[in-house]
């Protein structure tokens, strides 16, 4: 009797396999990771939206409802992002299930991108999500879609890659709360999403020039209006380059973290 030959390995299905497991991950719980955000950012835009209309300055023929729309919704896209891949990793640590991930001999290559792919997935759909509901109280003219979704795609793999290094660092989720509190918040509330930069003083008008959430955000915008704070291919161009770098750097910690002979991703 012959014996039946095992089937070779294929590594587009474990990836794509790993992809589809992260994506139904954030969908059982639509209502945390997708719906809950949403919300968030709805109650933001009635509060400075409504508070704030006809009071901020903004591009010339632009409601401040409008102007504020953009910014939301790419500010909750990051937040997203981030915190998709670096919530998943972290509580796989901690319950000790990411040691099964490591179980195929899928590469480290492979393992960052679906990681990441899953996360820039969970980004666009609570952008978008934000997008639609925010247009009850009013729609941004979309003239440059093409670039709406560039900045989009590069923000979320911004955040996604920073998010996988910081589910692989953080050894509790206390540590992921600090990074998030104390270093994603901040960068997101003052990269201009609730103003222009251009109306404050010249002195943080050029600081926050150092903020790299900075150029997300008025990149997108731009994508809106066709007007901006900054020169928009500068923006996008510094946004492209920090994408390669976070991508590039969040797949070598993944490939230096499988090959470490303490256990690789479980252990310090």
């Amino acid at each position: 009797m012959t014996r039946p030959q095992p089937l070779a390995f294929n590594a587009t299905a474990s990836f794509l396999t790993l992809l589809d497991k992260e994506i139904l991950r954030f969908k059982k719980i639509a209502l945390q990771t997708i719906v809950a955000p949403i919300l968030t950012t709805m109650l933001y835009l009635v509060v400075f939206g409504e508070t704030l209309n006809g009071k901020m300055a903004t591009f010339e023929g632009i409601s401040y409802i409008q102007f504020l729309i953009p910014g939301l919704a790419m500010m909750t896209l990051l937040q997203n992002s981030f915190s998709n891949s670096a919530s998943s990793l972290l509580q796989s640590k901690i319950m000790g299930s990411l040691v099964f991930i490591e179980l195929p001999p899928i590469s480290g290559l492979q393992l960052a991108m679906a990681f990441i792919s899953a996360s820039v997935v969970r980004g666009l759909i609570v952008g978008a999500g934000v997008l639609l509901v925010t247009s009850l109280w009013g729609v941004p003219p979309f003239h440059q879609p093409l670039w709406i979704l560039m900045f989009a795609i590069l923000g979320a793999l911004i955040m996604a890659s920073l998010g996988i290094v910081c589910g692989l660092w953080a050894d509790k989720y206390d540590q992921m709360g600090a990074f998030q509190t104390f270093i994603i918040m901040p960068l997101t509330f003052l990269s201009g999403v609730f103003y222009s930069v251009n109306s404050l003083p010249e002195f943080w008008a050029k600081l926050s020039y150092f903020n790299p959430f900075f150029y997300l955000i008025d990149g997108f915008r731009y994508g809106f209006f066709s007007e901006s704070d900054f020169s928009p291919w500068m923006s996008l161009s510094i946004v492209a380059v920090a994408a390669v770098l976070s991508v590039s750097w969040s797949t070598w910690y993944v490939i230096s973290r499988r090959n470490m002979k303490s256990g690789g991703f479980a252990l310090r």
